[in-house]
């Protein structure tokens, strides 16, 4: 994949940051994610590729744009063939409520492959790269904690692990209390919390659960990128998913890591922060700039490039898929008046 793409997937994740932190705190989330996605769609189209959506916004989300299939970019004769996997708002709720830990995030490839889980949920296991290859999630929450206390040199009352705040989850909950470990709960953005197992500074070793199945692959580029590993297993919401895994290559049983997930020559991830998060600052106002805070990786070199911007409030502009360029200052007023 030619640099030029890597750095400007930056910048599809920036305009989605920038265009749906303007409605931070204001308890619409539908409007979060729709100038979200307006804003990713129409950069992407600005992009010398041949891009086709493989996981994208559907039935979670029934937004307009970005849906599986959807194709973007140039498609000139010499552009490369990319598969993507985007989600403009990982966090709609948090944006809306001015909660922390959302991003934009886009997960690319070529010459590869991405894997659209069939069930709307899955069990996820994510650890970082001391951790990657050594632990079991078909195997108990004491084993696995006792496993990694071991490896990292410390008790298990030491662990921190990240759990989506959910009552599916609480069995789990339980289950890591009764060994002692630290637990640290989410109410969204599982992606940040994924990835945060790999970063040093992240502030947590392990992420268990049953959570979104697109943020498990989107998890899994980044993952890929920093050494670290995800494991997941199809979670059925209800019997009606039944029929989607027998229709797919996926088995309900069966254990699926990230290369199964996410796979090529080249994976790229970029993410945005839109609110202040465990890795990433939100976006920034000040008086006359818009401050974002990106994080860019490749597989290939496992490169990790983290981009400060500083945007011009009265001449930024964003090419939006619906209304074409505009201006960053008029989006700002007009929601002002």
């Amino acid at each position: 994949m030619i640099p030029e793409i890597t750095l400007d997937m930056v910048r599809v994740t920036e305009a989605a940051a920038l265009f749906s932190s303007v409605f931070l705190g204001r308890g619409d989330k539908e409007t979060v994610d729709q100038r979200a996605v307006d804003a990713m769609r129409g950069i992407l189209d600005l992009l010398d590729m041949r891009g086709t959506v493989v996981i994208g916004e559907g039935e979670k989300d029934q937004a307009p744009m970005l849906a599986a299939g959807e194709r973007v970019g140039k498609w000139a004769d010499n552009d490369p063939e990319v598969l993507i996997a985007v989600d403009p708002v990982d966090g709609t709720r948090l944006v809306a409520n001015g909660r922390s830990n959302a991003l934009s995030v886009i997960a690319a490839t070529e010459k590869g492959k991405i894997a659209p889980l069939p069930t709307y949920y899955v069990h996820k296991l994510a650890v970082g790269k001391e951790l990657a290859g050594n632990l079991d999630i078909n195997a108990t929450p004491r084993e696995n904690l006792r496993i990694a206390a071991a490896i990292l040199g410390v008790k298990v009352s030491e662990l921190t692990v990240t759990v989506l705040d959910r009552e599916r989850n609480y069995a789990l909950v339980e289950a890591i209390r009764n060994v002692g470990a630290r637990i640290k709960f989410i109410n969204d953005g599982d992606i940040a919390a994924a990835i945060a197992t790999a970063l040093p500074d992240g502030g947590t070793e392990i992420y268990m659960g049953i959570g979104g199945s697109p943020e498990a692959v989107l998890a899994a580029a980044a993952l890929e990128c920093l050494g670290g590993e995800i494991q997941v297993k199809c979670w059925l919401r209800d019997n009606s998913e039944i029929e989607k895994i027998e229709n797919s290559e996926f088995e309900l049983e069966k254990v699926y890591w990230t290369r199964d997930l996410i796979d090529g020559e080249e994976v790229i991830f970029s993410a945005t922060g839109i609110t202040d998060g465990s890795f990433l600052k939100g976006v920034r106002f000040t008086h006359n700039k818009a401050i974002t805070d990106s994080i860019s990786m490749r597989s290939s070199t496992r490169t990790v490039r983290r981009i400060q911007a500083y945007h011009e409030i009265a001449y930024k502009t964003v090419t939006t898929k619906s209304g074409g360029e505009v201006y960053l200052f008029n989006s700002l007023v007009g929601k002002r008046r």
